[in-house]
């Protein structure tokens, strides 16, 4: 998988994509991050594009940046590679619909939790 380096390529990809604005496959419409389990990710139609992961970093930061009062479940908030969760995303596409998702997974003391939010060129960045 290609690594995606900072917030302009990432937004350069977002814009470049040709998205449509719905897509009703069980992913939903994840406009701020939501839990999205196996049984709802339809791996069969998810293409990998690339990872915001720095692999040359053991712990990437868990530091969240946050404009104007946003928070991590905002859809309104931020997309900043450099910054939790983003920082430990994988990029994906839709074959269905070619919306660009991103997903990172969250692991608790007792549970797994795979969490996806849609792409928007308008929320990237530094």
């Amino acid at each position: 998988m290609q690594r995606i380096h900072d917030a302009r390529e990432l937004k350069a990809i977002a814009l470049r994509a040709d998205a449509a604005t719905r897509c009703n496959c069980p992913v939903g419409a994840c406009t701020g991050w939501e839990s999205v389990g196996d049984e709802r990710w339809p791996a069969e139609q998810m293409t990998p594009l690339g990872s915001l992961r720095d692999p040359h970093v053991a712990e990437p930061t868990f530091e969240e940046q946050h404009a104007a009062g946003t928070r991590y479940e905002s859809p309104d908030a931020p997309i900043a590679p450099a910054y939790f969760p983003y920082n430990r995303c994988d990029l994906w596409q839709c074959g269905q619909c070619h919306r660009l998702l991103l997903r990172y997974t969250e692991f608790g003391g007792y549970y797994i939790d795979h969490r996806v939010r849609t792409l928007r060129a308008d929320l990237v960045a530094d």
